[in-house]
């Protein structure tokens, strides 16, 4: 079966990252079922039932109100949800083509639900963990056919967002990580690969940020909502447009090897020097655009095209958000 035509999708848990999942899947035409494999006596399943497809059609709701949707799409994408209990999981889980993990992030507790789905997941149905911070290679050995496991870590709010962090073990085998980029790239995402490391790529440099950025407040560097207005109209706006390392190339590594040897000094070594990548690069002459290398290799690009086209980028930015500089008229 290909990414394009209709799937089985599976939620394992039916907290928030899955209902976020399955309202992304339903919105591409996918059918999806919250599965709960917790044992509860049947009121209280009846309750997280109602209370997880309210959610969803509280979600598909906001869309429409914000134009992005009709009534007869809200319709349809909540009729492609239901919800499985522990007693009806197994065939549930059986029925499904590409299965997420999603409940509490202990190990004892993946562990039981792996145990669980590899009892009745078909051998040929893929398998992600969504979580946030346990490596793939501590999962994938709870898994029953581990080449067909890896992480998929989604941000918040799971059905927005569209970038997935990818995570593959060891044992993943290239074609089901090539097979859940496909099928994520079909439904609107944007996957990035990485190894298996703490914190992915986003929650690791978030966690930097953040901590920075409460210290600056507890220091009173700043008040905390001018903090947050200078990430959100200075930082924000800037890195939607160019990414981190791009930005270094765009500047200039050395800029940003003088600034860390000057934060090192003045503030905290720990936190601010510069990785031994930096300096290796301007030892090499590659200090980035203006070097033709940097991060990324700049050999037959047209660096005046290409600086015109994310200056182009950041001024629809800037509109968009109704922070474009205002000119002064022409002179007659």
């Amino acid at each position: 079966m290909t990414a394009s035509e209709p799937l089985r999708i599976g939620a394992v848990g039916a907290g928030r990252m899955g209902r976020g999942i399955a309202v992304a899947f339903a919105l591409a035409g996918h059918a999806v079922v919250l599965i709960d494999v917790k044992p509860r006596d049947a009121e209280a399943a009846e309750r997280l039932a109602a209370e997880a497809l309210r959610e969803i059609g509280q979600d598909l709701a906001f869309l429409k109100s914000v134009g992005a949707m009709d009534e007869g799409a809200v319709a349809a994408a909540l009729g492609r949800v239901s919800f499985a209990d522990r007693g009806a999981a197994p065939a549930a889980i059986a029925a499904c083509d590409l299965l997420f993990e999603g409940v509490p992030e202990t190990v004892d507790a993946k562990r039981d639900c792996f145990a669980f789905v590899g009892q009745h997941a078909r051998d040929d149905a893929i398998i992600a963990s969504t979580t946030s911070t346990i490596d793939a290679d501590t999962l994938a050995p709870l898994v029953r056919g581990p080449h067909r496991f890896l992480n998929a870590h989604w941000l918040n709010p799971a059905y927005l967002m569209p970038l997935v962090e990818v995570s593959p073990s060891a044992d993943t085998a290239p074609e089901i990580l090539a097979r859940l980029r496909e099928i994520l790239t079909a439904i609107g995402k944007v996957p990035v690969t990485c190894r298996t490391s703490p914190g992915y790529i986003v929650p690791r440099i978030q966690a930097l940020a953040m901590n920075e950025a409460a210290r600056m407040a507890e220091e009173g560097v700043a008040s905390p909502e001018d903090i947050d207005t200078a990430i959100r109209v200075g930082f924000g706006l800037r890195f939607a447009v160019l990414g981190l390392l791009e930005f270094i190339d765009w500047g200039g590594g050395d800029i940003l090897h003088h600034a860390s040897a000057f934060l090192s000094e003045t503030i905290d070594a720990g936190r601010f020097a510069a990785p031994a990548i930096i300096g290796e690069n301007m030892a090499q002459a590659r200090r980035g655009l203006r070097d033709g290398a940097g991060f990324y290799d700049y050999d037959g690009v047209d660096v005046g095209a290409y600086r015109s086209g994310r200056l182009a980028d950041f001024v629809a930015l800037l509109r968009q958000r109704g922070l474009m500089p205002k000119f002064a008229d022409s002179e007659d």
